[in-house]
């Protein structure tokens, strides 16, 4: 007889595999990023989309948004956007002589930060506490955010005209960043066949619903991890501070979103414990943004992902 926490395990990887499946026919050749971007979900995480243009991260959000059938905005980051154009804003109305407050596009299930570089640092900031704490304080008032809150955020590696850099603390908030890639030639070719007439997008359904991510997120934290494999995980993170070249090494808060994230590809992997492998698996992409290279390191060629696959080399591996 089947128990209700293996019921829920199996509705929970039906989940996954339905949202995967749905995505994937509009992402052409995203199988690997699409797990990714889905274990971010399940770990109630953030995701930092770095690509060039045209690689498909819009799309890549809104297939997401659609499979759900969540609340999506998108939102263009400019150099000229204000905090309130993102968090809201109270208007007075002449009818009851009354301010009323406004949501802006942050009220919502999934956001889309579109190129949110290009934005100055104290609007980027407006998201600092929505992310860390799914919250804004606006106008001396709390509001909290939506049970499924994800920003899906963007940037362009290539174009630094009219761009800000995102502070470290920023960085530091995203539980991955994530790049699609140019995808291989056949898969290139499938694309124009299947936009030839219509977008993909547009014949997209909903093949899950918000509680429907709870139920994952549930199953994901419910995967075991051993003391050892902790430990594994504060070692490779801890390798990151004080190493050669590194300026910064990842916070605490690293080590978390490697755990969850581990947690959840395991899930996905149809297992009920994390391993080395789901660990290693993300370390990349959990760990890579968040170093600061010293200015000679940079110079001399060194880059934050170099230094991670170093450490994933180094790092005694438990048994």
């Amino acid at each position: 007889m089947t128990t209700p926490s293996e019921a829920s395990r199996v509705q929970a990887i039906e989940v996954f595999e339905k949202i995967r499946s749905n995505i994937s026919q509009v992402m052409r050749g995203q199988d690997a990023t699409t797990r990714q971007l889905l274990a971010a979900l399940a770990a109630g995480g953030h995701v930092l989309l770095e690509d060039f243009p045209g690689t498909g991260k819009t799309t890549l959000a809104k297939a997401l948004a659609k499979s759900l059938g969540a609340d999506f905005r998108r939102l263009q980051f400019t150099p000229d956007l204000l905090p309130s154009d993102i968090l809201g804003v109270s208007i007075f109305d002449q009818r009851d002589q009354g301010f009323h407050f406004h949501e802006g596009p942050v009220f919502t299930n999934i956001l889309l930060a579109d190129e949110i570089n290009r934005a100055s640092p104290r609007t980027q900031s407006a998201l600092l506490e929505a992310m860390g704490e799914g919250q804004v304080s606006v106008e001396g008032v709390r509001r909290n955010m939506a049970d499924l809150f994800f920003i899906i955020a963007t940037q362009n590696p290539v174009e630094f005209r009219g761009t800000y850099p995102l502070p470290e603390a920023q960085m530091d908030r995203f539980m991955m960043q994530l790049s699609l890639g140019y995808v291989s030639a056949e898969e290139e070719v499938a694309i124009l066949s299947g936009q030839k007439s219509t977008h993909p997008l547009d014949l997209l359904k909903p093949v899950a619903g918000l509680e429907d991510v709870g139920v994952l997120r549930q199953a994901t934290a419910s995967v075991r991890i051993s003391e050892e494999m902790k430990r594994y995980i504060v070692d490779v993170v801890g390798a990151t501070r004080g190493y050669r070249g590194v300026q910064m090494g990842a916070s605490p808060r690293a080590s978390l979103a490697l755990m969850k994230t581990a947690q959840a590809t395991a899930f996905f992997e149809g297992l009920d414990f994390v391993g080395p492998d789901q660990v290693r698996a993300m370390a990349m992409p959990v760990l890579g943004h968040r170093l600061v290279m010293d200015p000679q390191a940079r110079f001399s060629g060194e880059t934050a992902r170099g230094v991670v696959a170093e450490i994933l080399k180094k790092v005694r591996v438990p048994v």
